[in-house]
């Protein structure tokens, strides 16, 4: 009898557009090829073909980032977002306020007592 194992959590499953590939995945690979290709061969003559290789790497690589990285279901680009808020826009101490209502009612109770008094004086 054929056994087909079935993942728990179906939330990670997504949808496979050609070659088992995500429509992002495509999208990424085809940028990194339409960028490195050409990088690699403009430059191969002037750079050898080690260099023109590792400048076709260092080209291709942010768009095969943006297709594979994935941490806790976020893609790359929210994640670099939420490390840079973290680390360089938000203050690094984020010291702790309270509110106290009961010291705003307190404040209202003076003012009314106050008023009630130059309101009986008159």
């Amino acid at each position: 009898m054929p056994y087909v194992q079935v993942p728990k959590d179906l939330a990670k499953i997504k949808t496979k557009v050609a070659f088992n590939l995500t429509k992002r995945q495509l999208i990424c690979f085809s940028i990194a090829a339409a960028t490195a290709v050409p990088t690699y061969f403009l430059t191969n003559e002037a750079l050898g073909n080690m260099g023109a290789m590792l400048l076709l790497i260092v080209v291709a690589m942010p768009s095969f980032l943006a297709a594979m990285y994935e941490k806790n279901g976020l893609p790359f680009e929210k994640v670099v977002k939420t490390v840079i808020k973290s680390r360089f826009l938000r203050p690094k101490i984020r010291p702790y306020k309270t509110e106290n209502i009961y010291e705003y009612a307190e404040k209202q109770y003076d003012l009314e007592k106050e008023v009630k008094s130059i309101v009986e004086d008159n």
